[in-house]
C-alpha cells in the first residue's frame, strides 16, 4: 500500500485510496490488546523508517492520511519504542521549503497535542523531557526562521500563506510543549518568543483581505496566539505577569479593530477568552476597576459581539435545530456571544455593583430603541440575561443565584412578557427571547407566577416557527421537572391533567410532521417533553393510553429503519417506560 502511495505516475485518487486503506489497517492491525506488534518485526522497522519521509514528500491530501497513521503508531510506540522519531523530524525541518517544514510540524503537533488532557505522571514527564532535549532548541530557531520568511514573502501570497501555516503550527506546538509545565528552553528564550507573539497579534497584510467568511492564515495565527496566552495566564502567571499588560493592550487593540465578519469569529472568541483569563487573576483584574474603562469595555467589546448578526438570523431560519443546540446546550463555545458573556460575567464576579450599573445604562438605551427595532431589544434582553445570572444555568434548576442589584421578575413583567403573550406582530426571535428568559429563571418564579405564565407558554407550542415551538417544549419540560424544597414537583399531576391530552396530541403532531426517519427523530426536545408529561401525569394517562401507545409504536416503526439520534430514541424509550410504570 505504501508503494502505491509513493508511486507518482498513479492517479491521485488511487494513491489516496491506498493511504486511507493503510491508515485504517494501522488503526486495527498495528498492536494487539496487550500492546504487542501484530506485524513482523522487519515490516514494523521498515514502516517506521520510511513513513515520515513519504508523508513529507506527498501531496496535502495524502499527507493528512499518512500523518494520522503516524499519530496512530505514536499512540502505542512513542517514545520508548520509537525513540528515533523526534530526531528524524528535526533533521527534516527546512529553513527554505515551507511544504516540507509544514509536513514535519503537522506530525510533531499531532503527537505532542496528546499531552494536553493528560494527568501528570513520571512517564509523561519522561516523554516530554525526551522531546524537549531534541526538539526544544530547533523549535525556538524555527520560530525565528519562519518569522524572517514571512517578512521575506510579504508580497508573495502563496509563500506568505505557506509560512503563516508554519507559524500557526509552531504556536500550537508552543502550547503543546507548555501544556504540562514551563519548559526551560522556552523560559530561557521567553523574551524572543514574546516579541514574535506581539508582532503577529498586530500583523496585517492586504494580500489576505477580501474574504468575509473564511478565516485567513493571519486570523488563524492570532487565534492560536490568544489560546496560548490564555494557557500562560492561567498556568504560569508568575512568569507571564511582566508581559500581561502588553498583551492585554495588544488584544484589546485587536478586538477594537476587527469587524463583524464571520472570518473573525474564532479570533474574537479566543481573544475574549484571554481577557476572561486576565480578569480571573486579581492583580490583573484591578486594571478593569474603573467606570470609564468598564464603559469602554461594554461599548467596544461586549456590545459588538452580543448583538445579532445576519449570520445568526440565517442560522435561525435555515438550520433551526443547530441554532437551538448552540444556544441552549453550550455547543457555541467558540462563538462571539458566548465568549463575550463569559468575559462580562467574570467582570461581574469581581465588581458586581459597578458592572451592573454600567451595563444597565446600555440595557435601558437599547430597550428604548427596541420600541421600533426588535434587534435592539434582543441585545437588551441578552445583556440582562448575562448580568442577572450568577454562575452557570443549571440543567435542573436554571439560574439558582441572581445578581442582587437586578429584579428578574419585574424586568420580565415590564419588558418581556408582552412578547410571550402577543399573538401577532412579534418577531420569532423575540418570542424565543421571552421563552428563554422564563426557561433560564424558572426557579426564581413562584408557583403562582408560573401558573400565570404557563398557558401563554403552552400557546407558543402552536407557533408555525420551528425554533419557537421547540423552545416552548423545552421550557414546558423543564418546568414540569422543577421540584420544590421538599422534593415534590412544582406542577403536580392535578395541575396538568386537564390539558395533558391536548398537549400530548399536539406534541405528537409536531414530531410526526415529517415521517422520514432522519427528520422525525431530529428534534429530541419534543420527545423529551412528551416523556416528561407522561412521567408527571402517571395514572392520569389511562383514558388516552391507546392513543399515546399508537403514536409511540408509529414512531418506533419509523426510526427502527434508520436510528440516527440516540437522544431521541432514549427519550422515546423512557416515554414507553413511563406508560409501563
Amino acid at each position: 500500500m505504501l508503494n502505491i502511495v509513493a508511486s507518482e505516475p498513479l492517479p491521485l485518487k488511487t494513491r489516496l485510496a491506498a493511504a486511507l486503506a493503510f491508515k485504517n489497517f494501522i488503526r486495527t492491525h498495528w498492536v494487539d490488546e496487550s500492546g504487542n506488534y501484530r506485524l513482523p518485526a522487519d515490516e514494523v522497522a521498515t514502516i517506521k523508517q520510511e513513513l515520515v519521509g513519504l508523508m513529507i514528500s506527498s501531496p496535502p491530501s495524502l499527507q493528512s492520511q499518512l500523518g494520522e497513521a503516524i499519530s496512530l503508531i505514536a499512540d502505542s510506540d512513542f517514545w520508548t519504542r520509537w525513540d528515533t522519531l523526534t530526531q528524524d523530524l528535526v533533521s527534516r525541518l527546512s529553513p527554505t521549503d515551507y511544504k516540507v517544514t509544514n509536513g514535519v510540524l503537522e506530525v510533531a503537533h499531532s503527537i505532542f497535542q496528546r499531552w494536553r488532557p493528560l494527568f501528570q505522571s513520571n512517564e509523561l514527564y519522561e516523554e516530554i523531557n525526551h522531546v524537549l532535549s531534541i526538539f526544544g532548541e530547533p523549535f525556538v530557531q524555527m520560530l525565528g526562521v519562519v518569522d524572517k520568511q514571512i517578512d521575506a514573502n510579504k508580497d508573495n501570497q502563496a509563500g506568505l500563506k505557506g509560512w503563516f501555516d508554519a507559524m500557526s503550527l509552531l504556536i500550537r506546538i508552543f502550547y503543546d510543549l507548555s501544556c504540562q509545565d514551563l519548559p526551560p528552553v522556552i523560559e530561557s528564550n521567553f523574551g524572543q518568543i514574546v516579541t514574535i507573539l506581539l508582532k503577529y497579534l498586530s500583523y496585517t497584510n492586504p494580500l489576505f483581505d477580501g474574504d468575509e467568511d473564511e478565516a485567513t492564515p493571519v486570523e488563524t495565527v492570532k487565534a492560536d496566539i490568544c489560546e496560548a496566552l490564555t494557557l500562560y495566564t492561567t498556568k504560569f502567571d508568575d512568569d507571564f505577569s511582566p508581559f500581561a499588560d502588553q498583551f492585554t493592550n495588544a488584544v484589546w487593540g485587536l478586538l477594537s479593530s476587527v469587524g463583524p465578519e464571520k472570518r473573525y469569529d474564532l479570533l474574537v472568541s479566543k481573544a475574549l477568552n484571554f481577557l476572561t483569563a486576565i480578569a480571573s487573576v486579581p492583580r490583573h483584574a484591578a486594571s478593569f476597576k474603573d467606570e470609564a474603562v468598564m464603559g469602554q469595555i461594554v461599548e467596544k467589546v461586549i456590545l459588538p459581539n452580543v448583538s445579532l448578526r445576519e449570520s445568526d438570523i440565517e442560522l435561525f431560519e435555515d438550520e433551526p435545530i443547530e441554532f437551538i443546540r448552540r444556544d441552549l446546550e453550550g455547543s457555541d463555545t467558540d462563538s462571539r456571544r458566548r465568549a463575550a458573556t463569559d468575559f462580562l460575567r467574570k467582570l461581574l464576579e469581581n465588581f458586581e455593583l459597578m458592572v451592573s450599573q454600567v451595563v444597565f445604562k446600555y440595557i435601558e438605551h437599547y430597550l428604548s430603541l427596541g420600541a421600533s427595532d426588535w434587534k435592539a431589544k434582543d441585545t437588551a434582553i441578552y445583556l440582562f440575561l448575562a448580568i442577572a445570572a450568577k454562575g452557570t444555568v443549571t440543567a435542573a434548576q436554571g439560574v439558582k443565584t441572581v445578581n442582587q442589584y437586578v429584579d428578574v421578575v419585574d424586568f420580565f413583567q415590564k419588558h418581556v412578557a408582552q412578547d410571550l403573550i402577543a399573538d401577532e406582530g412579534v418577531e420569532p426571535i423575540s418570542k424565543v427571547d421571552a421563552i428563554k428568559y422564563l426557561h433560564n429563571f424558572r426557579s426564581q418564579l413562584t408557583k403562582e407566577q408560573w401558573q400565570a405564565a404557563f398557558n401563554p407558554l403552552i400557546k407558543n407550542l402552536g407557533s408555525s416557527n420551528y425554533v419557537v415551538y421547540t423552545y416552548a417544549a423545552i421550557a414546558v419540560e423543564r418546568v414540569l421537572y422543577l421540584t420544590k424544597d421538599d422534593g415534590q414537583h412544582l406542577f403536580s399531576r392535578a395541575d396538568i391533567e386537564p390539558f395533558a391530552k391536548d398537549l400530548l396530541q399536539h406534541l405528537f403532531v409536531l414530531v410526526e410532521k415529517d415521517t422520514s426517519p432522519a427528520k422525525l427523530q431530529e428534534n429530541e426536545f419534543l420527545m423529551r417533553c412528551i416523556m416528561r408529561v407522561l412521567i408527571v401525569i402517571k395514572d392520569g394517562v389511562v383514558p388516552i393510553l391507546d392513543v399515546i401507545l399508537n403514536h409511540l409504536v408509529t414512531i418506533m416503526n419509523v426510526i427502527k429503519a434508520n436510528p440516527s439520534n440516540p437522544r431521541f430514541y432514549y427519550y422515546h424509550f423512557e416515554a414507553i417506560g413511563a406508560l409501563v410504570r
